[in-house]
């Protein structure tokens, strides 16, 4: 099925500004899709609210645009009541780890089978340029004019420690990696997490001084770099990429059925 049939093409021109990283995140995550040959009814795709939390609205598949933070709640609900169902939950970086913080630790703990999608751009880009967990120390936003002091959460760190069982970072400059680590993030049996640094030029680069989307598409280009290199190995500070965790062990819903199976014959655990 090609891509655009994955569209809900009335809902188009999208609202994301210009230079935008989403919409290369949205068509990435559509290839991937349409690689894996799935049929639009058997995946379902759940937003919390934000820039990111768009991307439910402008996908042909069974979606829900729910409460700020609390996509992944609403998520196992769905996976729960429909096991079967291939579930995809795109969030930002405030929605996930501000107010979503604790669902997010918890879904990794209990390893449910679907895909978590952080679109980091580093700010609350559609509520005024507000810093967020993933801003980091130093970074101007409308509510650190001087700079934020807090320090930033490592999304791959945390989903390890957690106990993500699939951890993955890519960037929206590398688009064929999105493609290729989405593919094996759906198909991982176990909660998945994909962090996709995104380009924000309208907050975050105007407030950083990153001039325009393209100069901060070379900053993913040039500050980041696949997992073990050569160049980490010369320069520390660079970003990894690439898939951290990609391990099995039983998932929370299987899990569940053999509780209830127990029940029903009258034993206990």
């Amino acid at each position: 099925m090609p891509v655009q049939d994955y569209i809900r093409k009335r809902f188009f021109p999208h609202i994301w500004c210009g230079g935008c990283g989403h919409g290369i995140i949205l068509k990435g995550i559509l290839s991937a899709i349409e690689e894996l040959q799935l049929q639009k009814k058997d995946v379902v795709m759940v937003s919390g609210i934000g820039c990111s939390s768009r991307i439910v609205g402008y996908t042909d598949f069974h979606t829900l645009h729910t409460l700020h933070g609390r996509a992944l709640a609403f998520a196992t609900g769905v996976k729960f009541s429909k096991p079967s169902l291939n579930v995809i939950v795109p969030m930002g970086d405030g929605d996930a780890m501000a107010i979503g913080g604790n669902h997010f630790i918890h879904a990794c703990r209990r390893n449910i089978n679907m895909t978590a999608v952080i679109m980091n751009n580093r700010i609350y880009g559609m509520t005024g340029g507000q810093f967020s967990p993933l801003s980091g120390q130093g970074v101007m936003a409308t509510t650190a004019p001087l700079g934020n002091i807090d320090y930033a959460f490592d999304t791959v760190e945390l989903a390890k420690g957690a106990g993500g069982t699939f951890v993955a970072r890519t960037t929206a400059y590398h688009y064929a990696e999105i493609v290729s680590i989405m593919k094996k993030a759906i198909q991982h049996k176990g909660f998945s997490v994909v962090e996709i640094l995104s380009q924000c030029p309208t907050y975050f680069g105007r407030k950083n001084k990153m001039k325009g989307a393209s100069e901060m598409m070379d900053f993913f280009k040039d500050r980041t770099t696949s997992i073990g290199s050569d160049a980490k190995k010369a320069d520390p500070t660079l970003i990894e990429r690439g898939i951290f965790v990609q391990k099995e062990s039983s998932e929370y819903c299987e899990n569940y059925d053999k509780i209830i199976e127990m029940a029903s014959k009258g034993k206990e655990s």
